[in-house]
């Protein structure tokens, strides 16, 4: 599997470009995995061991209902980060399920090696905080859009914000994501096309 994905993603998170003895010890401590699609990477009570960077594929993190409900909380593809950074940061386990919902290659970190990368090499700690900051925004966004949107505008902003989450991921998946019924969001998305 090609680690280039993940050299891109940080030098484009920070200032510095990696010297070539940096991508060695990048490359020792992210271990390659394939996971087929619909295979968990995490499961309910477990503990978050590993944090996920696609190279390949599309992911989602939920929770379920006794009613057996999903909740999607993340929906990842390409160069994005998958795990439950609470369980993974404090070792507690988790309340999440992550599944890939497309066959998928992943670059495994556990917290150690990333705490221990982020104190040797400048770009990856440049890299955490902006990974950090950004999350923070989004996290805050989506909390606004949630509380103060009703579903056309969720919709709308999911759809000019994150049109590859629109084109890879099932229209009930989207739905749960945005927190409305599959019923609501057909409503919304025919509505959206006839503007």
């Amino acid at each position: 599997m090609t680690y280039e994905p993940l050299f891109l993603y940080i030098e484009s998170k920070s200032s510095h470009t990696l010297t070539a003895d940096e991508k060695v010890q990048v490359t020792a401590a992210f271990k390659p995995r394939h996971l087929r699609k619909r295979q968990y990477l995490l499961q309910e009570g477990d503990v978050c061991k590993y944090m996920a960077f696609i190279v390949k594929g599309a992911g989602r993190m939920y929770t379920m209902k006794e009613n057996s409900q999903e909740t999607i909380i993340r929906l990842a593809v390409e160069s994005w980060w998958l795990g439950d950074y609470e369980s993974y940061n404090l070792h507690t386990p988790s309340i999440y399920y992550i599944e890939m919902t497309e066959e998928s290659d992943v670059l495994l970190v556990t917290h150690e090696d990333m705490k221990r990368l982020g104190a040797a090499i400048p770009a990856i700690d440049e890299m955490v905080r902006e990974i950090d900051r950004k999350g923070t925004i989004a996290t805050q966004k989506r909390i606004h859009a949630a509380i103060s949107m009703d579903a056309e505008e969720r919709y709308e902003l999911l759809a000019k914000t994150y049109q590859e989450f629109v084109r890879r991921f099932p229209q009930s998946m989207i739905a749960s994501y945005l927190g409305i019924s599959p019923e609501t969001l057909s409503r919304v998305r025919k509505k959206t096309i006839h503007k």
